[in-house]
């Protein structure tokens, strides 16, 4: 069964910094599409980046150029695989719930919801003016 555990939200500035990380385990032998999206309480969710296996991405345009999304393979500790989302230039926008979601159509790279079979619980980004 596939698990992801988020880490590394918390409270910021406008303007700093933050690298969000999801720890995947339980997809050995498998390939799958990886992303992370957030969400506002009152609001819908929404796709921030997305990468496939061949470590192809892409970004909503409202974090083109400041949010980077990338993969590491390993083993440590029965962990597949560690998901970053670097954030730079944070804005108070940007302040949401942060999930990170995996889907076996590892061919399809897609900031649409439904195409992940698989969440995590979430990480809190605040980002103050």
């Amino acid at each position: 069964q596939v698990q992801l555990v988020e880490s590394g939200g918390g409270s910021v500035q406008s303007g700093w910094s933050l690298r969000l990380s999801c720890a995947v385990t339980g997809t050995a032998g498998h390939s799958y599409s990886m992303a992370w999206f957030r969400q506002v309480p009152g609001k819908e969710r929404e796709g921030v980046a997305a990468i496939d296996s061949r470590a192809t991405t892409i970004y909503a345009d409202s974090v083109k150029g400041r949010f980077t999304i990338s993969q590491d393979i390993g083993t440590l500790d029965n962990v597949q695989s560690t998901l970053y989302l670097q954030m730079n230039s944070l804005k108070p926008e940007d302040t949401a719930m942060y999930y990170c979601a995996a889907s076996p159509r590892w061919w399809a790279l897609t900031l649409w919801g439904e195409n992940y079979d698989f969440w995590g619980q979430g990480t809190q980004v605040t980002v103050s003016s």
